[in-house]
């Protein structure tokens, strides 16, 4: 096992390499020639208390919308068999599709973002569709729904396929509290799940993701070191980065930010496939 310590001093964590003993955000293989990195809750999986939770899942076999394309890598969906439960935050095409939804097994336990989309992935011939709240609880695991908001409110009201999304806070008392943002940029919804959950591990989408004419509708540099400043004594882990090309930000240009702007050691932005596992 490799350990890669990541010299916070606040938190002294260390991130590890493949080892399932550990609450660890693992993303599946893909394709390192189309994709630099890929942690995305586009298809990541949590392990949290003993329990592996997929994150979405997308297969990039279709392209995500008018707007954006993918860059042509599959993911190996191969690895979904042994999930014990998939969140959905929402039903963008670069987050949940047909062809991911296909491999999931029917009787999997799935959670959505509200009832409207529960009765969509229902319509899919899945079994146990569960809607998230703020108090959703899985095998001793609490859930908690968190808010977000998928771009600025001109881009919402521009373009209202955009929609609603949320996040999710993971927490069990043998597990660090990890709080997954989703597809939202930084506003009061991020700030006020930070300040009621106190997470100790924050996954960002930090892509840069834009339409055409607008500002970005997902995380970029000056969102992520946001987040930085609400939760200073938390692990940031940067995600959704590099798999559609509508995300304008790059790992390197993150990370060159983030040593601009002093909070390089909080801040973690995976490889492909990597690990990442916290005691």
């Amino acid at each position: 096992m490799t350990a890669r310590d990541i010299n916070n001093t606040n938190t002294r964590l260390k991130a590890f390499r493949d080892d399932p003993r550990l609450h660890s955000i693992r993303p599946t293989s893909v394709s390192a020639a189309r994709l630099d990195n890929f942690v995305a809750p586009n298809k990541s999986i949590i392990c949290h208390a003993n329990l592996q939770i997929v994150l979405e899942t997308f297969s990039h076999a279709q392209p995500a919308s008018k707007y954006s394309l993918s860059n042509g890598a599959e993911t190996a969906l191969t690895q979904l068999a042994d999930v014990d439960a998939v969140v959905v935050t929402h039903l963008h095409s670069d987050h949940w599709d047909d062809e991911a939804a296909a491999i999931l097994d029917k009787k999997l336990p799935l959670f959505a973002q509200n009832d409207e989309d529960a009765a969509h992935i229902r319509s899919q011939g899945f079994q146990d569709v569960r809607t998230l709240t703020e108090n959703t609880e899985f095998q001793g695991i609490h859930l908690a729904k968190t808010g977000g908001q998928h771009g600025t409110d001109a881009t919402l009201e521009a373009i209202p396929a955009l929609g609603q999304v949320c996040g999710v806070v993971f927490s069990h008392p043998s597990n660090k509290r990890l709080y997954l943002a989703g597809d939202t940029i930084w506003n009061e919804h991020v700030a006020a799940a930070i300040s009621r959950h106190h997470p100790e591990i924050i996954v960002l989408n930090a892509g840069k993701a834009v339409f055409p004419g607008f500002p970005p509708i997902i995380m970029g540099e000056e969102d992520v070191l946001a987040v930085h400043k609400a939760a200073p004594e938390a692990t940031l882990i940067a995600s959704h980065m590099e798999a559609v090309n509508h995300c304008v930000l790059s790992r390197a240009a993150l990370r060159a930010y983030s040593e601009e702007q002093g909070f390089a050691s909080s801040l973690l932005v995976p490889a492909d496939g990597e690990t990442l596992a916290f005691k």
